[in-house]
């Protein structure tokens, strides 16, 4: 792996906390708590009865001012033993997106402690290995940091966490808190990968993690450099990669599944990997937003932290996915309004605008994607503002030209609790799009900005059946908010893994 000579972090990246999950911690489903935790949790509604272990009855709880409501907590001190922690659950049946958002409260009031234990009622409606996952997940990403660049870290690390659910099928529980610690594992990678500086994290150093991680987890990857890119004539990722000191790659991983597992289908997966984004010659203006560009990579950062959780998934379906990895900078060398690229597929862009430098990117890989062939294309990508402004930093912006597959990323979405929302692909915005001197330009009009952007993107996938998510305003989260910790929040990698597993089975 390439350095700098002010990079911190030792070149095999060996500070990726999220590859210590599972490791590290250890989660397991048990039917009482260790007498020797630190913290437990107990779930308290709005009404009925209090759990007795927390010594306190209702009147004790609203003079605290505990009411119960979804989320909120109350740390109750003992002289000895365990700290307890009171976790609200609101006045409805949970579901397994709020009983993800329960656990995720509780590890955040106990985040002092490095070995904790939730104790649960009977889940109605939950079986008990989804319980198990989302439980897992909420706990585990609640408790997500990203320390690798602090020299004395605050945060204690979790170390043990026991779930101890009444009349559970404990090895069911178990199943499911497998696959919480394997998907919560791939969002905490997708998000130490954001979360690292630009000088810390180029495209030539994501091409050399992802043959680490490959290797530990089960997949192919390919990686081509410059001078490849240019006999594959992959002008859009060139032309952006232009204004940058730093080598440019297009990552292919291939995930296959295992003998006798294949379900026959294959889908792709396309990533944007803007390791940081100045605008070019189109320069950003120097605001909170721009500190924030280092994380345009989030959609390839997504993908990765997706395919290294498909073997351990037991994942059916043939995965290959594309990430397309360069700087996007000025200087004497960079692209210019007014320049034409050719993609690969022969199609000539006109510039308006070097910050909409996404899409040149993601041109050439959606269409190295669609000449695989596969059975649908899935790309994620930090695309436009207007999808932040329109949705904001909760739900991403889902958009395609395939009902079937669009319902699916929506499942996929609703499982994983990641948020989307289909707008249009209003073909008659197309329009917007054209160019005097070339095919297409790469910037429509000033409205509609997330569709316009979309379908400049729907020119490249042949027709395949495609979903496109735009996760600009969700890439990151100002405060510590139920399982998403501030900084990068890694949506989309339980999503995509979720929409592999599931594809195709019904």
């Amino acid at each position: 792996m390439t350095s700098s000579p002010y990079k911190i972090i030792p070149p095999t990246f060996t500070a990726i906390p999220s590859l210590e999950v599972g490791r590290a911690v250890t989660v397991t489903a048990v039917e009482t708590p260790d007498a020797g935790l630190e913290a437990i949790g107990h779930l308290v509604g709005t009404a009925g009865d209090v759990p007795e272990a927390l010594g306190l009855d209702r009147a004790a709880l609203d003079r605290a001012g505990f009411g119960g409501t979804t989320g909120e907590t109350l740390l109750v001190p003992s002289n000895d033993g365990a700290e307890l922690v009171a976790v609200g659950i609101g006045d409805s049946a949970l579901t397994t997106s709020s009983l993800r958002d329960v656990a995720a409260a509780f590890a955040r009031a106990a985040k002092r402690s490095a070995r904790i234990g939730l104790v649960l009622p009977e889940l109605p409606g939950i079986s008990d290995a989804d319980a198990g996952a989302v439980i897992t997940e909420g706990i585990l990403l609640a408790r997500y940091t990203f320390s690798a660049l602090k020299s004395k870290p605050k945060e204690t690390p979790l170390a043990a966490v026991e779930l101890a659910v009444a009349a559970a099928d404990v090895d069911a529980q178990r199943d499911g808190i497998r696959r919480g610690i394997v998907t919560s594992r791939s969002a905490a990678l997708a998000r130490d990968l954001a979360n690292a500086p630009p000088s810390h994290l180029t495209a030539t150093d994501l091409a050399d993690i992802a043959v680490q991680l490959g290797a530990e987890f089960g997949f192919a990857v390919e990686s081509y450099d410059k001078a490849q890119l240019i006999e594959m004539g992959c002008g859009g990722l060139l032309g952006v990669n232009a204004g940058s000191a730093e080598e440019p790659r297009m990552i292919k991983l291939s995930y296959t599944p295992a003998t006798g597992a294949a379900n026959g289908r294959h889908v792709a997966f396309v990533g944007k990997g803007i390791m940081y984004d100045s605008g070019g010659i189109s320069l950003k203006p120097s605001d909170p937003m721009h500190l924030l560009m280092k994380m345009d990579m989030g959609g390839a950062a997504a993908v990765l932290g997706a395919v290294t959780a498909l073997r351990d998934l037991n994942c059916p379906t043939a995965v290959t996915a594309f990430l397309s990895c360069t700087d996007n900078m000025p200087s004497g060398s960079a692209y210019k309004l007014g320049d034409v690229l050719t993609a690969r597929n022969g199609t000539t862009i006109e510039v308006k605008n070097t910050d909409a430098e996404g899409r040149l990117v993601m041109s050439d890989a959606l269409v190295l994607a669609a000449e695989g062939e596969p059975d649908a294309i899935v790309d994620i990508a930090t695309l436009t503002g207007a999808a932040l402004m329109a949705l904001g930093g909760a739900t991403a912006a889902l958009l395609g030209n395939d009902d079937a597959v669009i319902e699916a990323v929506k499942a996929a979405g609703a499982a994983s609790g990641e948020s989307v929302w289909q707008l249009p692909l209003e073909k008659s915005y197309r329009k917007q799009l054209d160019s005097d001197i070339a095919d297409i330009s790469n910037l429509g009009g000033p409205h509609a900005g997330a569709t316009t952007a979309a379908l400049f993107l729907a020119e490249f996938v042949d027709g395949i059946p495609w979903a496109h998510l735009d996760i600009a305003g969700t890439m990151q989260s100002t405060t510590d908010e139920s399982w998403r910790s501030k900084g990068a929040t890694g949506f989309g990698a339980r999503l995509l893994a979720d929409f592999a597993v599931a594809y195709g089975t019904d």
